[in-house]
């Protein structure tokens, strides 16, 4: 994969500090592109709707409290249809690609972008890309209609498949040129929308009538929560004192947790996988040997343990005593329920309107609570992570009775630190 460094933020000024953090247009690199009357508003559907269209200049703030005399503040493109839009629905020929592990909502998001494309749009040429970035070079694709994916969103993965890593930017875009695709909607994660923003790039480079829009996935490790074992505070004393309260426990521990900690496995902490993503050790494993070793040597009780896990069943079962199973793609794999749907269904629609508008090289995704269009390289610079020393992760812990594991001199260390405002949310 190579690298989106080449990416430029366009930024515009307004009064009083205001910001825009602007995406990308096809009019940026191709002039005097032709417009055309959205077809939305011959929609008798959408026809009675008042003020239907987003206005040009509508923006989203990216911070929601602000003093009396501070600036305005940086802010992103409203999502959603405009008057006007840089295709006529009969020269659309669109693709969707899911690529990277998988999530609830999948199915539903291809289900919307191709009933948007469809309905609201008039687009009949749709492709789904079948086994992730590789698929555009080496698999078969799908002709996607309305009645193709009428009830995907009942069904857990993706009807398109996937896959990790594959990107090879050169023939992905020699795939999308050939076929004279004009549309590219990309559904995944942090990884995924890097590779994403990669594409964009090419596809500017070589002045092709292409929107990319990203739709985002799933962001790994966004809850950078320290734990230790030992000590006062620590997790063997937690479990100590909740076994002798309630005579047993759960522990749910995060994939991506406790790596600091598996000392023996620091070496290969560096090592990537397909996606570009860290590669990491199994936690869950090493722990269940820490705690069942720990109280074994101290005597204190026995400890039955039933370790969830994803590596090495038999052998955990052997040494250890563990029913072990592997929960990640059963909870991964299940259907979306009715709030996810409804959460996909703007998501996907949001992208096709600003596809359709001539936007490109963007991420859709919610900022203070309206969908907004940003770009790549702003939601590739950085990992978005939850502030553990916020109201919302002090409730967390309230409600669900868990135990902060950070120190006082960690407490005071992050107070001191300025928090990042997220950008979507």
């Amino acid at each position: 994969m190579g690298h989106s460094g080449n990416l430029q933020l366009k930024v515009v000024n307004g009064d009083a500090g205001y910001v825009l953090e602007d995406v990308p247009h096809l009019t940026d690199y191709i002039p005097d592109l032709p417009t055309y009357p959205n077809p939305l508003q011959f929609n008798a559907a959408y026809s009675v709707v008042k003020q239907y269209f987003v206005n040009v200049d509508d923006t989203v703030s990216q911070k929601i409290v602000v003093h009396k005399d501070s600036p305005r503040g940086t802010h992103f493109r409203r999502a959603g249809p405009r008057q006007k839009v840089y295709f006529v629905s009969d020269e659309v020929h669109a693709c969707i690609v899911t690529c990277g592990g998988l999530c609830p909502g999948l199915n539903t998001v291809i289900r919307e972008i191709v009933c948007g494309l469809y309905h609201m749009y008039g687009v009949s040429k749709i492709l789904g890309i079948d086994g992730g970035y590789r698929g555009f070079y080496s698999k078969n694709t799908i002709n996607l209609t309305p009645k193709v994916v009428n009830d995907i969103h009942k069904r857990g993965g993706t009807i398109l498949g996937t896959s990790r890593g594959g990107h090879d930017t050169s023939k992905i875009v020699d795939s999308i040129q050939d076929r004279g695709i004009n549309q590219v909607y990309i559904i995944g994660g942090d990884g995924t929308q890097k590779g994403a923003a990669v594409i964009y790039e090419e596809i500017r480079q070589r002045g092709l009538k292409v929107a990319v829009a990203g739709i985002p996935k799933t962001i790994d490790n966004d809850i950078p929560s320290p734990f230790y074992l030992e000590g006062e505070g620590g997790l063997y004393e937690f479990i100590e004192k909740r076994l002798k309260e309630n005579g047993h426990m759960v522990i749910v521990i995060a994939e991506g947790a406790g790596q600091d900690l598996l000392a023996e496995s620091l070496q290969s902490m560096n090592q990537q996988d397909a996606s570009g993503n860290k590669l990491l050790q199994d936690v869950g494993l090493w722990i269940s040997h820490k705690i069942k070793d720990h109280f074994a040597r101290l005597h204190k009780m026995a400890i039955n343990l039933k370790y969830i896990g994803q590596q090495f069943p038999y052998y955990s079962k052997l040494l250890l005593n563990l029913s072990y199973e592997d929960p990640t793609y059963m909870i991964r794999a299940i259907p979306s329920n009715a709030s996810d749907n409804v959460y996909c269904t703007l998501l996907a629609q949001s992208a096709v309107h600003g596809a359709m508008a001539g936007y490109t090289g963007f991420t859709v995704g919610p900022v203070n609570g309206r969908h907004a269009y940003i770009p790549f390289n702003r939601i590739n610079e950085r990992q978005n992570q939850v502030v553990i020393t916020d109201r919302m992760w002090a409730r967390v812990l309230s409600s669900t009775n868990q135990p902060s594991f950070l120190s006082a001199n960690e407490l005071a260390k992050f107070k001191r630190e300025k928090p990042s405002c997220p950008v979507v949310g």
